[in-house]
Order: C-alpha cells, then structure tokens, then sequence
C-alpha cells in the first residue's frame, strides 16, 4: 500500500488521467454535487477526458434516465449499475466510432445520501466505475459502498470527490493489482472520515478475483471493521442485513464449526425469542470471526483460513460477520449503528470469566466500569452456555467464578436481567472442543466425526481441509503398489 510520502495527491491523480488522451468517459452524480468532476477540472485539460458530467437531484428526472429500481431506492447498488449501463452505453454509441482506436472508454457514477440539514439520516454512497482495461475490451466494473462518517454535508461531499478519483485512477492504473486498488481508494481522505463496507470486482478482467477475499482486505487495510456474508457466501452491507432487525451473535474461531457451536446457536436463539418483539421473522443471526485474539493481537489467520470458515458456517445456514474487534462492548455498538432492536450475545462461561478480568480493559480510560457501560446501555443481553468444570461438574450462570470485588456488579446484571443463562440439549456436547478434532482431523478419519456436523465432517473430508489425509485410502494404495511391485518380481 502507499504511504503517506509515495502517494500521489488527489490533483496529480486527476491530472495523469487528463493528460492521457486515450481515456475518456462521463461522470454522473447523484446526492451530494458534483465533487468528483469538480475535482477532475480543478486539475486542469479536463477536456480530454471528460466527455459529459450530470446530476439528476429530481427523483422524475432520475428516474426517467435511469429508470425504476426494485424496491424504488435511489441509494442502492441496484440504481448505480442502473446508473452505469446508461451512461456507458452512452459514450459508446455517441463518441466510440469517432475517437481513436487506442482509446479505453469509462463511466463513474455515484448515488449518494448525505448529511440533510433537516433530518437525522443515514449518510452512505453506492459508487462504481465502469471501465475498458485494454482498447475494445469488455468493461469491467468496481463497485463500493460508502458510509461518510463526517458532521457536515460539505466535508462528505469533499471525501466522495477524492474517493472517486481514487476509484478511477485505480481502475486505471492497478487493475493487475485489486489489492492495491482497495488499498489506495482513502489516499488522501484522512482516517474516520469514511468507513467502505463492500467492493465488488466484476466483469471479464476480474473474474479471477476472489470476491470474499477481496472483502476481507477491506479489513486488513483498515477500510472498515467488519465484513458480513450472507448464508449463499455473498457479501452483504450491513445495514441491509441489520435494518429493523434483532440481532443475536456468538463469536468463535470455528475452526470447524461443531455440535457444541450449533447448540449454543440454536438454544441461544431459543432464549432470545423470549424478549419481547423477538421472533425468527425480525431476528437475524451471525456466526463471529474475529482476526483478533482475546489480548488484541492479530491472529495472522490467511484468507483460505478464513473462506474455508467461512463456506462451511454458510453451508449450515448461518450468516457470518468477520471483523477486527477484540471486546464485547465494540462489537455491540457497532450493531447499534444499525438496528435499535434487541441485541443478544451468545458465549461461554469462560468468556463471562474474560468479560470480568479487568484485566482486558487495558486502554479503556474507565477501565472496567466504562466496558461494563457500553456493553449494556439499552437492549443488549448475555446468554451463557454452561461449560464442564474439571471435577465433572456443571458450570453457570450461579457458580461463575467472579472475583470478590466485582461480585455485586454481577448480582446487578443478573438481577436486571441482563445476563440470561441457556441449557445444553446433551451435557457430552461441552466435551467437544475444536482445538481436539484440529489434531484429530490430520490423522484421517475418526471419532471427531460424530463432534461435528455431518455435512461439515462431509465437507472435510471431500475437500481435504484441515489438514485431512484419508490414511485408510492411503493404506489401500501402499498395498496395491506392494501387491504389483510383487507380482512383478514373480514375473521376473
């Protein structure tokens, strides 16, 4: 990725492109001015490479060159592609045959809700760029969606019009590279100032590109702190996902996924349908990565680790969230960004233990008491799953070991009804533990067969994940070499 001393300003970007008589397209805005254009004849000999720039602010205008999404929405990604085959199609019929042969023809449009002087609204952007990558090819798109994390209408404005020519010039220039592009899209728009929750690479050149991957880098570049998947593997905005939904999470390695995992799931969700307004109809459910460990280190988990989780937690249905955050209470508030229904989290006891070690709120200026405040602010619950003490017996809710000082603190949560405790449907699912099938799961196949789901235990073995090697058919291979190399000497 550049730094902050190779990358180029926003003009130079603008400029190189302007200078480059071999690009040329439109540009169309919708929602928040004409930033990225502006930024385009700002740089100077835009008119070498900008064959047309529009807004259409009124919703008949727009939709009569646009046309009608499904659903009706304006910001969505559904009106930016709408937006995309308009305009392209434009610059092909009317300027394709007349220019030169050598040229790569593109189109960037953007629909866009910013911050309204007289109402509370969500501020976010679909922007997509459609472009040539070679003379005459099929164009090939980049998609992303934006949320603008600015206090004024006339600062999101400025961070979308740097973000565009960011997209362009990238489209441009490192389309070898989509990590690159993804890394160089905040190039001069200071951190905080938007948050970029999805990328789509689509179209011929792309095809290659991994589309899970790709988001996922949108994590380890620092461009957001979660991606989510919905249960089909595709990636999802999530306020989407989240609108007027309540929310039940349990985060875990599942590596793999296992009975115990989908027990906690489902009898978590079970005591969740209790509060009131819970239903399965309103109430989404997320299986949680986190790429940090319990102390805030990152894990250095790679990509195929990571789909590989993700693919088989979407093969039993289940949404997943994949994020940066290490404590309970910033995961929760990054729900509340987009839902103001119940949220529910699911864990164990030993995490009730590691909510209750002051020790992990190292950095927290309140320390213990202000996690405690933004775990708990207004409809967020615990729901613990007992867990096997080493003398066989079962731990809960009633018998966690809470240090003495921090005891009235839980007697308050628990009388308020903030933590709620859940039963295991077969007390032998709390002897699974995934760190055992891991080492089980090299040697071939065994008892961590019956720890886990069948179509994950499937899955593992037809794709030979974890580290899984059929030895029974490695067996039966050795002995037919041995069987011919034998039959051979006696023919000899």
């Amino acid at each position: 990725m550049e730094n902050s001393v190779t990358t180029k300003s926003t003009a130079n970007k603008a400029l190189r492109i302007n200078l480059d008589e071999k690009k040329y397209g439109t540009i169309a805005e919708i929602g928040a001015g004409q930033e990225v254009a502006r930024q385009f004849f700002l740089a100077g000999a835009a008119a070498g490479t900008i064959a047309k720039t529009m807004s259409a602010y009124d919703m008949q205008f727009s939709d009569a060159i646009y046309g009608v999404q499904e659903g009706g929405r304006y910001v969505s990604r559904s009106r930016v592609l709408a937006m995309l085959d308009k305009e392209y199609g434009l610059v092909l019929e009317r300027v394709g045959d007349s220019r030169s042969r050598a040229s790569r023809f593109f189109s960037y449009a953007t629909t866009v809700s910013a911050k309204s002087f007289n109402r509370k609204n969500e501020c976010h952007a679909w922007c997509g760029v459609r472009v040539q990558t070679y003379p005459g090819a099929a164009p090939s798109d980049i998609i992303v969606h934006v949320r603008m994390l600015d206090t004024s209408a006339e600062l999101q404005q400025d961070a979308l019009g740097i973000l565009g020519v960011n997209l362009i010039y990238g489209a441009y220039y490192h389309f070898e590279e989509p990590e690159k592009i993804v890394d160089s899209l905040t190039d001069n728009i200071a951190h905080r100032r938007i948050e970029i929750d999805s990328i789509e690479f689509s179209g011929p050149y792309f095809e290659e590109v991994d589309k899970r991957a790709i988001n996922l880098h949108l994590i380890r570049s620092r461009k957001t702190h979660g991606i989510m998947f919905k249960p089909d593997g595709s990636v999802v905005v999530p306020a989407e996902m989240l609108y007027k939904k309540n929310v039940l999470t349990i985060r875990g390695s599942f590596k793999p996924v296992t009975k115990l995992n989908v027990d906690m799931i489902e009898q978590g969700f079970r005591s969740f349908q209790q509060l009131e307004d819970v239903s399965a109809d309103n109430s989404i459910v997320l299986a949680e990565i986190s790429l940090n460990d319990s102390f805030g280190h990152p894990t250095q988990v790679s990509d195929h680790d990571l789909i590989t989780r993700i693919h088989l937690l979407n093969s039993l249905g289940y949404s997943v969230m994949v994020s940066d955050y290490t404590r309970y209470f910033t995961l929760r508030s990054y729900f509340r960004q987009f839902t103001s229904m119940q949220i529910g989290i699911v864990l164990g006891v030993v995490n009730v233990k590691q909510i209750f070690n002051e020790k992990s709120y190292v950095g927290v200026e309140g320390g213990i008491l202000e996690g405690f405040g933004k775990l708990f602010p207004d409809n967020t619950r615990l729901f613990v799953y007992p867990e096997l003490q080493d003398n066989g017996e079962l731990s809960d809710i009633t018998n966690i070991g809470i240090p003495d000082s921090l005891r009235y603190l839980y007697q308050h949560l628990l009388e308020n009804q903030f933590v709620h405790s859940i039963e295991t449907s077969d007390q032998n699912l709390l002897k699974i533990f995934s760190r055992e099938i891991l080492k089980q799961i090299p040697k071939g196949r065994g008892q961590w067969q019956d720890d886990v789901p069948e179509p994950i235990a499937a899955s593992i073995i037809e794709k030979r994940l974890f580290g899984f090697k059929d030895l029974t058919a490695l067996d039966t291979a050795d002995a037919a070499n041995d069987a011919a190399k034998s039959d051979a000497r006696r023919s000899a």
